[in-house]
């Protein structure tokens, strides 16, 4: 078995530990493989891939034909072409539920730093100087409590809910939107609702959504529109589920109160980024995941997802290979 990670740099830096993967047969590293290189060369006659965002083409997959199983570093997979590797009979995996915490404190770090405006205040005494407590330059800095107001969860999965149970031990109200709603979760705090009605009543929206092409551009013009004047949108997910420039002229309009945005529609997003750039914007580059504990669970369960495909009882399978005839 030879085991190729096209990009391992994010996961392992910090000296994380590849063990867990690497021993299960001949394991060949790579910081970082980029669509800009030969990705097919890369991976040679490897039977297992490992990629963060590093994409696996068709192209990819047609060049390579000893490839039987392909893992993405992350709950997502769109940079992995399904159709490709369905047709080889490749099994693709993914690694859900790895992120739940670390990304419900990222979503709710980004509100707190909006609603709280920690950092503006800790610039204060740092450079000004706090040195009376009727100083209107304090007393001109928002802030906002949090308590009985609507967060809304578009994309009510495993960390949907740990923001939901955030929201709800702050006495907030919980609207959640999925395709399948699931009752058992409802209580006085938190209910299932339409996607209007989430977009309407919502204060404060936090997106949790995959990308695909459902949910790509999913907040938009129109959905904006359709809500509150002064509401908060925070995007922990995935940067293309907004269109960006219609949430920049939401921001321009006072439409949007505030953006909190650890996710763009270009990742990275350059320096030049219109949201990420916004004064009414608090922009983080896509940490979310990335606590040294999260990245240790991540590589764990890649380790997991080849011991049981090797054992012939694949896990966190995300396509439907054909059978190789």
């Amino acid at each position: 078995m030879k085991i190729v990670v096209l990009d391992g740099y994010l996961l392992g830096f910090g000296g994380r530990s590849w063990e867990p993967i690497a021993r299960h047969g001949e394991f060949v590293y790579h910081d970082m493989t980029t669509a800009q290189d030969d990705v097919a060369a890369v991976i040679g006659n490897a039977d297992a891939v490992y990629t963060n965002r590093c994409p696996v083409s068709a192209e990819t997959i047609g060049r390579c034909p000893n490839l039987k199983m392909i893992c993405s570093f992350g709950t997502g997979y769109n940079q992995i072409d399904l159709d490709a590797a369905n047709r080889r009979g490749i099994a693709v995996c993914n690694i859900p539920s790895y992120g739940r915490g670390a990304v419900a404190q990222m979503a709710a770090a980004l509100l707190f730093a909006i609603v709280r405006n920690v950092s503006a205040f800790d610039h204060y005494v740092k450079t000004v100087g706090w040195t009376s407590p009727n100083d209107p330059e304090i007393c001109s800095i928002r802030q906002m409590e949090l308590t009985g107001k609507t967060i809304g969860i578009l994309g009510m999965g495993d960390i949907g809910y740990a923001v939901a149970k955030i929201a709800m031990a702050m006495d907030m109200k919980v609207l959640a939107y999925r395709r399948r709603p699931d009752p058992s979760l409802e209580n006085e705090q938190l209910r299932f609702v339409d996607l209007d009605t989430l977009l309407r009543e919502s204060d404060i929206l936090s997106l949790h959504c995959p990308l695909t092409d459902e949910t790509r551009g999913m907040i938009n013009r129109e959905a904006l529109a359709k809500m509150k004047d002064g509401a908060i949108l925070i995007n922990t997910g995935r940067g293309a589920v907004l269109e960006e420039a219609a949430v920049v002229e939401a921001l321009d309009s006072g439409k949007l109160y505030a953006v909190g945005a650890d996710v763009f529609s270009g990742d990275p997003c350059g320096r030049d980024n219109p949201l990420a750039n916004h004064p009414r914007c608090i922009a983080t580059p896509h940490v979310a995941w990335t606590p040294a504990e999260t990245r240790d669970r991540v590589i764990a369960i890649a380790g997991e997802n080849l011991a049981a495909f090797l054992a012939n009882r694949p896990q966190n399978v995300v396509n439907a290979p054909k059978p190789v005839q």
